[in-house]
């Protein structure tokens, strides 16, 4: 498959996605979802076990292209476009990563933030833009924000639209970890291999639970880990888990 505006291959069980408009920053555009669309059902395939979204050139992403003339209102847009693409990556059943190589605005921040675990590049930077031109934070942003930083920091995020340096970020628990520049991409490349040499249902079931946990009771949570845990036990992988712990021996997952 050719594409024009994201970069699309998957190698010993590792799907990398770069967005790659570097002369627009990024930016979404109508043809980009639609190739973002076309990618999914791979992504949803048994050869990959892990999934890494990175920018390319100087920029992870920019937000919206508000020059793109592709007919649809703010609801189709969010609805068709947005909205789908945050909802897949935030259920799909295994690892996602973002890798932010340097500054990440508007939706390019709620992008970042759907993956499972989002590094960054010291000299990147999120910035909730929205408040500046009038607008709301979307493509989950008012979701991800307090449930990641608290009601304090993200009021001030997405009222003040202040750049907040990937250091800040970290500190703040935005993201996960801080990465120098140049050791981004194989930091991020690194846990994605380990990811995809792992109990790739188990971590999907590990997912699936800590993202439900924010909203669930604690009797809804209980009686959904008892399920996963179900389930989990008769993976093959955790047949196998257990006999290498046995034979003290580093296990060989198969994902199923």
């Amino acid at each position: 498959m050719s594409f024009e505006t994201i970069k699309f291959e998957i190698d010993q069980g590792v799907a990398k996605i770069t967005l790659n408009r570097p002369e627009k920053m990024n930016t979404f555009n109508g043809k980009m979802f639609d190739e973002l669309r076309d990618i999914m059902p791979k992504l949803e395939g048994d050869d990959v076990r892990a999934v890494l979204i990175t920018g390319e050139g100087r920029a992870f992403g920019a937000g919206a292209d508000l020059s793109d003339g592709d007919g649809l209102d703010v609801r189709e847009a969010l609805s068709k476009n947005y909205n789908p693409l945050i909802r897949f990556l935030t259920s799909l059943e295994k690892p996602v990563i973002s890798a932010v190589n340097g500054p990440a605005a508007g939706a390019s921040v709620s992008l970042a933030l759907a993956a499972d675990i989002c590094l960054a590049a010291k000299s990147a930077y999120f910035l909730q833009a929205f408040c500046h031109i009038g607008l709301v934070p979307d493509a989950g942003g008012t979701y991800f924000l307090p449930r990641k930083v608290g009601m304090a920091k993200a009021m001030g995020m997405a009222l003040l639209g202040d750049k907040i340096p990937a250091e800040q970020a970290e500190d703040m628990g935005l993201i996960w970890k801080v990465c120098e520049d140049d050791a981004l991409m194989t930091e991020a490349t690194e846990l994605a291999a380990r990811f995809a040499k792992g109990p790739t249902k188990g971590l999907g079931m590990i997912k699936k639970a800590i993202r439900a946990g924010v909203t669930n009771t604690m009797d809804d949570q209980l009686d959904l880990e008892v399920d996963l845990q179900e389930a989990a036990s008769n993976t093959d992988d955790f047949k196998e888990g257990v006999l290498a712990f046995a034979q003290k021996r580093a296990p060989n997952f198969t994902g199923k």
